[in-house]
């Protein structure tokens, strides 16, 4: 059986300083109310610790989506690939915005993969981007 450890409050607050308060997936802001959890990069269930190395601030959508994954599909070659890592990895090496910030784009099949496997170019978010820029807060600078 699996063990949760308690993490603390100044731990969260480190690693959300860490992600500029941004989703460490679909970089959706915590400013404009968007619930934000810790994720484990790599699942207890496979192993992974409850500790800084191991976790990223995640919106509550990505972390759902995520679940144990630590693969998904890219849907361009049909390999299993594995997902973004926000720890070892970086963030624009992997994904891009649209012309008019509205989609993520994958510029790897990691990206490809995270982008599908997490949803990360939903309605909801589609949506809420378009309000985010109106209102000046995205995309972010990455």
């Amino acid at each position: 059986m699996l063990t949760r450890h308690k993490i603390s409050a100044t731990l969260r607050r480190q690693i959300a300083a860490r992600a500029g308060s941004r989703c460490s997936y679909c970089r959706s802001p915590e400013l404009a109310g968007v619930a934000m959890v810790l994720d484990h990069i790599i699942p207890l269930i496979a192993g992974g610790a409850s500790d800084s190395a191991n976790l990223c601030l995640a919106c509550y959508r990505c972390n759902e989506f995520k679940g144990a994954r630590i693969e998904g599909q890219d849907l361009q070659s049909g390999a299993s690939v594995p997902l973004f890592n926000p720890h070892l990895q970086a963030w624009r090496d992997h994904f891009a915005w649209s012309a008019d910030g509205l989609r993520m784009i994958g510029r790897t099949p990691c990206g490809r993969a995270t982008i599908a496997t997490l949803y990360l170019n939903s309605d909801w978010l589609i949506q809420a981007r378009r309000i985010w820029i109106m209102a000046g807060i995205h995309p972010p600078l990455e």
